[in-house]
């Protein structure tokens, strides 16, 4: 009897999870909150130069920060799309794409050969701690953070253009929101 009880116990476990994560749309609100910027602002990066780049540096501006990968179709397809956003919103904003893991050559390559090396601040993270920081398990991952520090979006998965100019127009226009956007998609 105890054993019955057990496995039940289990799957209304499970089934509970299953409805909170389909009720969610899959957001982890939970791990994003206007504090996130502090677990990943010490993080030390490398840019393409083998300058060391702390994210600290950008305490205070507007940010958007992608996590990708020459390997993700997806990300690949965005990069243009972010390099747009960039020089659209000009000093206004920074826009930086951390690649997860990924050698020199291989991200410095591609961005060379799709034309957006000079356009935005690109980043190496050969420890993939920012991706784990922000509690990434999809890819691409994009956070939109305000001049307060706040994340306002967590954004798992592929966007287009449009999509950017909206979140981006949100953290510009935010100053003291600590509230993440729940109805972002995850892969």
């Amino acid at each position: 009897m105890k054993t019955k009880t057990t496995i039940i116990f289990i799957i209304i476990v499970i089934i509970a999870g299953v409805v909170f994560f389909i009720f969610n749309g899959g957001d982890n609100k939970s791990l994003t909150s206007k504090s996130d910027f502090d677990k990943f602002a010490s993080i030390s990066l490398v840019d393409y130069k083998g300058n060391v780049v702390s994210l600290e540096d950008f305490r205070g501006k507007p940010l958007v920060i992608n996590s990708w990968a020459v390997w993700c179709p997806f990300c690949r397809a965005e990069l243009t799309d972010f390099a747009e956003l960039q020089k659209e919103f000009g000093d206004r904003l920074v826009v930086i794409a951390v690649d997860r893991q990924e050698p020199l050559a291989k991200a410095k390559g591609f961005t060379d050969e799709i034309g957006v090396t000079g356009e935005m601040l690109f980043l190496l993270d050969p420890s993939d701690n920012f991706y784990q920081s922000i509690a990434g398990f999809s890819m691409p991952e994009t956070i939109f953070v305000n001049g307060a520090g706040e994340i306002v979006v967590h954004k798992r998965g592929p966007m287009e253009l449009d999509e950017m100019r909206e979140h981006t127009n949100n953290i510009m226009d935010s100053t003291s929101s600590s509230q993440v956007d729940s109805n972002e998609n995850s892969l």
